[in-house]
């Protein structure tokens, strides 16, 4: 079978299209009540983003690294010369490598992996997709690299622009027993080789992780355990979209749907320091091996519009970036800043806010939502008083609302009393780091983290709260 002919057998999603700015509740209304970017089914390619967690056959989305456009739009942090391995301002990947780090929030035996080409012009043709146990830098560790196929045994698969696709499950030996904690903080080294020339690269540009990528031309080395053939580095992640594990009983997920501030700036590059990254340490502390996190955090990412390099708005991704995650259980919500920034009232916050509580309702009985509170931009390039007003409006409706589950209130814990900005201990600690007013440092981060009730993201059936802190 040829590449054309795979194509036009697999369709196995749509886009999530592009939306402009809509005015009214009834606008609002239409954006999130089509969430229909695509059905559940089209974006749970494979046996479908399974929910119930009620045995260790159920998947659990363990990490996510939510797509929001095309390399090069968006808002990198410490990026490195990337003309080398994209040269003559090429946004396309050439007939080369890529090898990904990405740390698990909660360890099964088996996993399996979302590709995106959602963003997409042309088709992506990927082979010699594995998985292997990261030991240093771009290697692997000895007898762990495991081949990872699509579709029933495919080692080639072509995903059509503007689609996702599941891979099949993979298990993995260096798993061991899933419940220990001996493989908690360790990432997995996800490795595939681009066949031809890809198109415009689908991407997330704020890993905050450091990649690794072959020469153009260079051929397929995902086998390779070594990372000699990986010269460049990338803090961005390519056409990794999610990744799912299994093997776990009653074990669950949270995602945390946001913007910059969950997306991790100011947090240390491959330190996993961002507030969600914090939250699953905690829960991990709390319930062991039960309760993954998905980071659903996009830079620069807004309730209501299309931000451009920060991706299409809230709304219209709720489907691929939260329902059509695996095992999810709960959503943690903080955005708004963007909005507000961008001119739009308190009142149409509050009215995207309403309506996406609504359609996260209506689509999934029994998720339950925590709000968080906008956090102060006083002292930012857009922080005025005027701002900052409207900020405080949609917070005292989001304190006062009822239709929540919970509140996360990281304003009352960021903001200095004095000033109304961000506490001066949680600005950036570097002296090459610039203080913007808006993002926290790692200490910010973890008193956001600190300020969530546990209790509330418990797995089900009785697993026993371990300690908290």
């Amino acid at each position: 079978m040829n590449d054309k002919d795979e194509l036009q057998q697999h369709q196995d999603g749509v886009a999530p299209p592009r939306r402009r700015f809509l005015h009214t509740a009834a606008g609002l209304a239409a954006l999130a009540g089509g969430v229909g970017l695509a059905s559940e089914q089209a974006y749970a390619a494979g046996d479908g983003a399974r929910q119930g967690a009620n045995g260790r056959g159920d998947w659990v989305t363990t990490w996510a690294g939510v797509a929001h456009g095309t390399y090069p739009t968006g808002t990198a942090i410490l990026q490195p010369n990337l003309s080398f391995a994209f040269p003559d301002g090429a946004t396309s990947a050439n007939d080369q490598s890529f090898r990904l780090m990405v740390r698990p929030t909660v360890w099964g035996d088996t996993f399996r992996l979302r590709f995106s080409n959602v963003f997409g012009t042309q088709p992506l043709t990927l082979d010699d997709v594995y998985l292997g146990l990261q030991a240093s830098a771009g290697t692997i560790e000895e007898d762990t690299n495991t081949r990872v196929s699509f579709r029933g045994g495919r080692r080639r698969v072509v995903i059509p622009a503007g689609q996702l696709l599941w891979s099949d499950p993979v298990s993995v030996d260096f798993a061991g027993d899933p419940e220990k904690r001996l493989l908690f903080g360790r990432k997995l080294a996800i490795s595939f080789h681009v066949v031809g020339n890809s198109g415009p690269m689908t991407w997330h540009s704020k890993a905050l992780q450091t990649n690794y990528i072959s020469a153009p031309g260079a051929g397929s080395h995902s086998e390779d355990e070594s990372d000699e053939a990986f010269p460049y580095t990338s803090t961005s992640w390519y056409f990794l979209d999610a990744v799912d594990t299994r093997g776990v009983r009653n074990a669950v997920t949270v995602v945390t749907l946001g913007d910059s501030i969950t997306d991790g700036t100011g947090s240390t590059l491959n330190g996993d320091d961002r507030w969600p990254d914090d939250l699953a340490r905690r829960l991990r502390e709390a319930y062991g091996n039960q309760v993954a996190v998905a980071n659903a955090g996009i830079g620069g990412n807004r309730i209501l519009t299309d931000a451009g390099a920060g991706g299409p708005p809230a709304l219209s991704r709720l489907e691929r970036d939260v329902l059509g995650l695996s095992g999810v259980t709960a959503v943690i919500w903080f955005e708004g800043i963007n909005d507000l920034s961008a001119g739009a009232s308190a009142e149409s916050v509050i009215e995207g806010i309403r309506t996406g509580v609504a359609t996260l309702r209506a689509r999934r009985p029994g998720l339950k939502i925590i709000q968080a509170t906008i956090t102060s931009s006083l002292g930012s390039t857009n922080g005025t008083p005027e701002l900052d007003a409207r900020r405080q409006a949609v917070n005292t409706f989001i304190r006062t609302a009822g239709i929540f589950d919970a509140v996360a209130d990281f304003d009352a814990v960021t903001v200095d009393p004095a000033t109304g900005r961000l506490r001066p201990e949680f600005q950036p600690n570097s002296s090459t780091a610039a203080i913007d007013y808006l993002h926290p440092n790692r200490a910010g981060y973890l008193a956001m983290a600190a300020t969530i009730d546990l209790d509330l993201l418990a797995p089900p059936y009785g697993v026993r709260r371990r300690r908290s802190r």
